[in-house]
């Protein structure tokens, strides 16, 4: 996800379709590839991502969190799953937000195909909904992206295309921006973790190379998002600091 400010476009279309509050506008909301501090440590990504080559699939689900705003509280924080990103300029990816806008919480979902503009989608979001986020691309650079609200039924699917993509690889993530409040979500959980990528199909704890993504201040000295250890397709990122 990009440092570029996306309230018009939330505004515009969050208000017919998500849990927002009256009179709340949004917070100023922006995607990017992850911003690396030091190994395993990012700006604005907390989560985990393997590295490799071809990677076709990544599915994964989450339980949408509670957004805990203070009074006048403007803050952003974006469950996802998603192909590239981790150490390429695009990123293929699906979720929902958990956001504060003037104090109050608000919640959506969206897809991206970064560079290119995120697009708010009508699907019900509300907290403690469970999502599920699915990501398939090809050598062809077609995408399927796919968002099931499993507590409504409700199911969005899209089809894009990019020629840019790398499909290097995967990622399951909690992310935040880099300069500005991160929402305090609590925690926030990942079941069902499983990618196709280096011709292995496996769940997140089975990669050897399955990193953690720990997201820090700029400087790298206090931690803002943790995720725990792996195990089988299961791991949480915990909020730290906003």
């Amino acid at each position: 996800m990009a440092n570029r400010a996306r309230a018009a476009l939330a505004v515009a279309a969050v208000a017919a379709l998500a849990v927002f509050p009256a009179g709340a506008s949004a917070s100023p909301h922006s995607n990017a590839t992850k911003h690396k501090v030091g190994r395993g440590t990012s700006t604005n990504w907390s989560g985990y991502a393997v590295g490799g080559t071809n990677a076709t699939h990544v599915v994964g689900t989450w339980t949408q969190p509670s957004a805990n705003c203070s009074a006048a509280e403007n803050s952003w924080a974006s469950p996802w799953v998603g192909i590239d990103g981790n150490s390429s300029n695009t990123v293929e990816q699906i979720g929902t937000d958990t956001d504060c806008s003037s104090g109050a919480p608000y919640y959506y979902a969206w897809y991206e195909m970064y560079p290119k503009s995120l697009v708010v989608i009508s699907i019900p979001v509300a907290a403690g909904n469970s999502f599920t986020g699915d990501v398939t691309g090809n050598s062809s650079g077609t995408f399927v992206l796919k968002l099931t609200n499993n507590s409504t039924g409700s199911v969005f699917q899209t089809t894009q295309t990019s020629k840019r993509t790398k499909r290097n690889s995967v990622e399951w993530v909690m992310e935040g921006p880099s300069t500005g409040l991160l929402t305090n979500f609590g925690s926030v959980g990942f079941t069902g973790a499983l990618a196709t990528i280096s011709g292995q199909t496996a769940s997140l704890g089975s990669f050897a190379n399955a990193t953690p993504i720990t997201m820090v201040t700029s400087k790298g000295s206090i931690p803002r998002a943790v995720p725990s250890s792996a195990s089988g397709g299961a791991f949480s990122v915990t909020w730290q600091h906003g």
